[in-house]
């Protein structure tokens, strides 16, 4: 039986879904996985997404429901920050689990984070620290990337984002940055990463 896991995220200007994409590659590299990306409900109105320059939604990343996550091997969780925390849009999805909480439905799968923030101070550790508890109250198994990435996280010569928490873009307080390579990279390599550890613990 073949490993699933499910890339779940949410998108405000597509930097956190380009992330995903590039997760889903690396996973996609190890044998005997299966992976999915998702997308969380979005809980803003159409209106309010247009004022904002919103991307549109991914047409090839189906909406996922909070039962559906009862059925992966592993997840990894992608949001943008807000002022240090995830998405309230990634939050009311989380907040919809209590069935499964309930449950013990998810207790003991391993779970990764991603996510965009739009400055170097806006949170790329903080937010991840924040979203951690609602994995802990699940009772999910934090699988952080550490610095498995080798020299490339330590180098000092580009602005990027990502940290041993998981990989991460920047995108600019007008959301006009793209994910840059180095960044990809390190997403691509969380990908990998993840599912071989999701692998080895679905086999025990």
């Amino acid at each position: 039986m073949a490993t699933k896991i499910y890339i779940v995220y949410y998108s405000t200007w597509g930097h956190v879904a380009t992330l995903a994409e590039e997760i889903k590659k690396g996973a996609d590299s190890v044998p005997d996985v299966e992976v999915t990306v998702w997308r969380v409900p979005e809980t803003l109105p159409e209106e309010v997404l247009g004022k904002m320059h919103a991307a549109p939604g991914r047409e090839d990343h189906p909406v996922i429901t909070a039962s559906q996550l009862a059925e992966a091997d592993g997840i990894l969780f992608g949001f943008p920050t807000r002022f240090g925390m995830m998405a309230a849009q990634m939050k009311a999805f989380f907040d919809s689990t209590g069935g499964l909480w309930q449950e013990g439905s998810l207790a003991g799968k391993p779970a990764g984070i991603f996510l965009a923030t739009g400055t170097q101070g806006g949170g790329q550790e903080t937010t991840a620290l924040t979203a951690i508890t609602q994995l802990t109250h699940h009772g999910m198994l934090f699988v952080p990337v550490g610095y498995t990435h080798g020299a490339g996280m330590f180098a000092m010569d580009e602005v990027k984002g990502g940290s041993p928490y998981g990989s991460g873009t920047f995108a600019g307080k007008d959301g006009g940055r793209t994910p840059s390579d180095a960044e990809l990279a390190l997403a691509a390599h969380q990908g990998k990463y993840f599912a071989g550890i999701a692998k080895k613990l679905n086999a025990v």
